[in-house]
């Protein structure tokens, strides 16, 4: 598998380590946009917004022509979106609001190649084992859980509390791959043959 070079719009290290994982080859250049949803604003359509605007941030410091691939992730459970917590107190609020509970994890990504542009959310179910206030402790005091959509990280040290996942593990972790890839093989990005 090979592909062109394209600009990855995110700091987020995860996301990074997942592209370089399946061996894909990009420069990364970080947004900077309000991730902010409106009032009453559904999670599945927020991601897709929050990685549209981020793509049009990137898009104005490259080439047109260049592709581009940006995405937003959040934890949505009684009808309300956690994204990252704003310190300690509130990621102990998430933990205690996830505990014992199923969740749902939305990503959305905007995906530009030179002429077309791809936009998806994806959808996965995750199950909380029951947490105990000295387990949400401990966890917060490891700072894992302050830069993460939902105050945990399914790949990290965070990983013991996940009873299950339903749908995408990588969309948890912050990129559908299976979605990511297959766009980027329509639109010519990925290829398998070496071009003439």
């Amino acid at each position: 598998m090979k592909n062109r070079e394209f600009v990855l719009g995110s700091s987020s290290p995860r996301r990074s380590e997942l592209l370089s994982m399946i061996g894909l080859k990009f420069r990364i250049i970080t947004p900077e946009i309000d991730e902010s949803p409106a009032p009453g604003e559904p999670p599945w359509e927020f991601v897709k917004r929050a990685a549209l605007e981020k793509l049009e941030a990137v898009r104005r410091k490259v080439d047109g022509e260049m592709p581009v691939l940006t995405a937003d992730t959040v934890v949505f459970i009684n009808g309300k979106i956690l994204g990252k917590p704003s310190d300690e107190k509130e990621a102990v609020e998430f933990l205690k609001m996830l505990s014992g509970n199923w969740h749902r994890v939305y990503t959305g990504y905007a995906l530009w190649c030179g002429k077309k542009l791809y936009r998806r959310s994806v959808k996965s179910k995750v199950k909380i084992m029951n947490l105990s206030d000295e387990i949400i402790e401990w966890y917060v005091s490891t700072g894992e859980p302050l830069d993460k959509a939902g105050a945990y990280a399914v790949q990290g040290i965070g990983s013991f509390m996940i009873e299950a996942v339903r749908g995408s593990y990588s969309n948890v972790v912050g990129l559908p791959l299976t979605q990511v890839v297959k766009d980027m093989i329509k639109c010519g990005l990925i290829y398998f043959k070496d071009k003439k």
